[in-house]
Parts: structure tokens; sequence; C-alpha cells
């Protein structure tokens, strides 16, 4: 029987993007909720939730972009030269935000501009990340074996609507993961924000959907003609069940439902959004197939995977159960 290892590695660096969204969308989220809490006390309770797992959550990330430039280096050579602005301004944002990590709880002062780093890093690294997807579901111009457009193609109405998207959407990962961790007037903050949020969320989504099936022909086909309609009208069914159970959960002071469910909704989307890419990494001109690394290379490539990905998966699940809890006023991580 033929391996179809172009398959098997899409299904990998899939898992990866879709753990790093999962995992450090509630910590950009945390970032892009700090200017709406005030108080010092409030601001440490906030970002001691996060400290010990943000690094780790962002190990998913560097997965998902070394495994796309070892093991699809077409794809890589045509999205990066196509995404750099936004890419770079990502990298750079969640640069900064690491290093406010450690300088906030050093550097105290009415005016602290490590605030102001924090919040700012976590808000531009979600927005780029919005970018950088809906230039990619926009499409990219591909002549031969390059990109074939300009340094600015990335920016459109539709790339900043998804940037401005994927922002809400981490908040509203953040919110429900303050409600799971945290205690007191943060929590109350947080419930406050998270029901807005969600519906902020839910518009977006409709938004973006219906605009996402005029982009291209095989967009709208892959949405409305059987049977492929049977597997996509699944999603809007799941969407729907996924924000019921945020609001189930808010309502009935349960605080780890609103954040599953929430975990849920974005799982849910990405499967609805690969369901449309598939099999595109390049939409709407290279598939996964033509964008892969010899049959040979990805074989090789996923011997080290079976003992990387196991080994990530146990030392993120161990931090979780250690910093497992809540985090109260008096915590701190730092020390």
């Amino acid at each position: 029987m033929m391996i179809d290892f172009p398959l098997i590695w899409a299904g990998l660096i899939a898992f990866a993007l879709l753990a790093y969204v999962v995992l450090d969308g509630f910590d950009l989220g945390v970032g892009i909720l700090f200017p709406f809490v005030k108080g010092q006390d409030n601001r440490d309770q906030m970002m001691n939730s996060v400290a010990p797992v943000w690094d780790g959550n962002e190990t998913w990330l560097v997965l998902a972009g070394g495994g796309l430039f070892a093991v699809f280096p077409l794809a890589y050579s045509i999205i990066m030269p196509a995404l750099y602005i936004p890419i770079f301004l990502m990298l750079l944002a969640l640069v900064f935000r690491g290093v406010a990590f450690e300088f906030r709880f050093k550097v105290r002062g009415k005016s602290n501009f490590w605030d102001l780093a924090f919040a700012g890093g976590s808000t531009v690294a979600a927005f780029a990340q919005g970018m950088v997807l809906g230039g990619i579901v926009e499409g990219i111009a591909v002549q031969g074996r390059s990109y074939a457009g300009g340094a600015w193609d990335w920016f459109s109405p539709f790339a900043v609507l998804t940037g401005l998207a994927l922002v809400v959407g981490y908040a509203l990962l953040g919110a429900t993961w303050l409600i799971l961790k945290t205690e007191g007037e943060v929590q109350q903050h947080a419930k406050r924000y998270a029901p807005r949020l969600l519906i902020l969320v839910l518009a977006a989504m409709v938004v973006l959907s219906v605009w996402t099936a005029t982009l291209h022909e095989y967009y709208l086909q892959r949405w409305l003609v059987w049977p492929d309609r049977l597997y996509t009208l699944i999603v809007p069914v799941l969407v729907l069940a996924c924000a019921f159970a945020v609001f189930d959960g808010l309502k009935r002071n349960r605080p780890g439902k609103p954040y599953l469910a929430a975990v849920g909704l974005f799982v849910v989307s990405y499967i609805g959004l690969a369901m449309s890419l598939f099999p595109y990494l390049v939409p709407p001109s290279v598939t996964l197939w033509e964008a892969a690394a010899p049959d040979k290379s990805l074989q090789f490539l996923l011997v080290g995977s079976v003992v990387l990905i196991p080994t990530i998966l146990a030392y993120t699940a161990y931090s979780y159960w250690v910093f497992r809890g809540k985090v109260g006023d008096s915590h701190g991580y730092h020390g």
C-alpha cells in the first residue's frame, strides 16, 4: 500500500497550527484585554495566569513554521515573500511581548511602559496573524513556481477584517480563560466581556463566511455542491452549539464550560476553514502534493516527528498540570 506522506505531513502541520491557535490564543487574548482592566494587582493576576505557559504555547508556532519550510518548501517559498510584512510584524510583536513578561514585574511606576508593551504586542501579533490568514484565503498570485505579486498585495479589506476578527476571537478565549483561572474583580470583568465578545465573533464569522464564498468559485462549490454540502453544513450547526454552551456556562456560573466551548468554537471554525482550502496550500493554484518535498525526505522527517511531537505534548500537559488551579491576588509566578 502506498503511503501518502504529503497528506500525513499536512495533517501534522495542521494539528501544530491548531494547537498554537488554541493555546497561544488565550494568552494573547489576556494581553488584548489588559487595557480594559485597571489596577496593578488585577493586571498582575492576569499576567500570572498565563506566565507559566505562554512560551511553551509558542513552541507549536515554531513547529508549524519549521515544518512548512522543511516539508512543503515550494509553499514556503511562495507564502513568505507574499506575506513578509505581516509575518515580520507578528514576530516583532511576539518578541516585544515576551520581553514585557520579564521587565514588567521589575520596572514599576505610575505609567508602566511594559503594560503597554504587553497589551500592544499581544494585539498587534493577533492582528498580524489574522492578516496572514486573510491573505492566504484571499489567494496568492503565482507564476510558474514563484510569487508573482507585489509587497503590499496582502493588504486588503478582507485581510483587515480577518485580522480584527482574530483579535476579537482571541479576546474571547482570553476572557473565558480568566473566568476559569482567576477570581475576584478580574473574573467579574471577564464575565462581563465574554458575552459581548462572543456576539462580535459570531457576527464576524457570518460576514467572513459569506465573503469567503465570493472570493473563488472553488470555495463556493465546496460549500454548496452535493455531497460536499453534507459535510460543510455540519460546521455552522456545531458553531451554534458551541456558542450556546458559552452562554449557558456563563449563565450557570460554571467557570470551565465557557472556556472549553470557546476552544470548541475555534476548533470547529478551523476545521471549516481547512475544508474550504483543501487540497490547496497556496490557493488557488498550488496543492499540498505539488508543494511537497520528495517522499524520501518526508519519510526521514517523519521519524523525527514521532519523537518530537509526543515530547512536546507531554511537557505541555505536565506544565498545565503543575500550574493547575486558580491564580489569586497573592499568587506570583515571578516571585
